[in-house]
């Protein structure tokens, strides 16, 4: 007869994106301003700048069968599928100048930036654990 072999239990899941309280509390003003149904903030990643990739953040009108959905401080975020790997561990800010308001995503995995600051370089991260 064969042992029976207890399965080993599964580490926790890193949570993809979090918000700063900043971001959350930006996030919650314009998405009530919506002029639509808005389901959340769509996150991701695509090819172009001159660094080789840019962050996208858009509405997002329905949750795709593929989204990765984190809820955070109120704030519901829909992460595209093929941007996961490239963005966990990711804390999202928002930042205020007298010259500027944006979000500003702080990533562990980015390995450069261009100098205007539009686009990044970003390697997956590692499936490995800790």
């Amino acid at each position: 007869m064969d042992p029976v072999v207890a399965p080993r239990p599964r580490r926790a899941r890193p949570q993809v994106v979090s918000l700063t309280e900043a971001a959350a509390a930006r996030v919650r003003d314009i998405m009530a301003k919506a002029e639509g149904p808005v389901a959340g903030l769509r996150v991701g990643v695509r090819n172009g700048g001159c660094a080789g990739q840019e962050y996208i953040i858009e509405y997002a009108s329905e949750a795709g069968p593929f989204d990765e959905v984190v809820e955070d401080k109120g704030v519901r975020i829909l992460i595209e599928p093929k941007a996961v790997l490239f963005l966990i561990g990711t804390v999202v800010d928002y930042q205020s100048s007298a010259l500027a308001s944006k979000f500003v995503f702080n990533n562990p995995n980015e390995t450069d930036a261009c100098g205007c600051g539009e686009s990044v370089t970003i390697v997956p991260a590692s499936l490995e654990a800790p």
